[in-house]
C-alpha cells in the first residue's frame, strides 16, 4: 500500500516505515501472489463480514480496474465485420 499510495520505488521503501526493506516486501508481495494468498484472504474477509451481518451487497459497485473484462463480452448483438469492404474503381 505505502509504494501504491506514495508512488516510490520498492528499493525506496523505508524499512522504518514498513518494517522491511523494500526489496523485502516486493519479494514478499511476488511470492504470495504466486502463492495465490490474496484470493483466499479476500474470500476470507468476505466470509467473516457475511458472518458478521456487515456485508450489503445492495449498495455496492465494481470497479472495472479489479474485474477482468471478457474477450468480446456476452452479447447477442451481431458483430460488425472488420474486414475492410473493397471500394469501386473510379477508372
Amino acid at each position: 500500500m505505502y509504494v501504491l499510495r506514495t508512488g516510490v520505488a520498492w528499493r525506496d521503501v523505508p524499512a522504518e516505515t514498513v518494517g522491511c526493506s523494500g526489496v523485502t516486501a516486493w519479494r514478499r508481495l511476488r511470492d504470495w501472489t504466486e502463492a495465490g494468498v490474496w484470493p483466499r484472504l479476500h474470500a476470507a474477509l468476505l466470509s467473516e463480514l457475511r458472518r458478521a451481518d456487515l456485508l450489503d451487497l445492495e449498495h455496492c459497485a465494481v470497479d472495472s480496474s479489479h474485474v477482468r473484462a471478457l474477450k468480446g463480452g456476452i452479447t447477442s448483438a451481431p458483430r460488425r465485420s472488420t474486414v475492410p469492404v473493397p471500394v469501386p474503381s473510379t477508372t
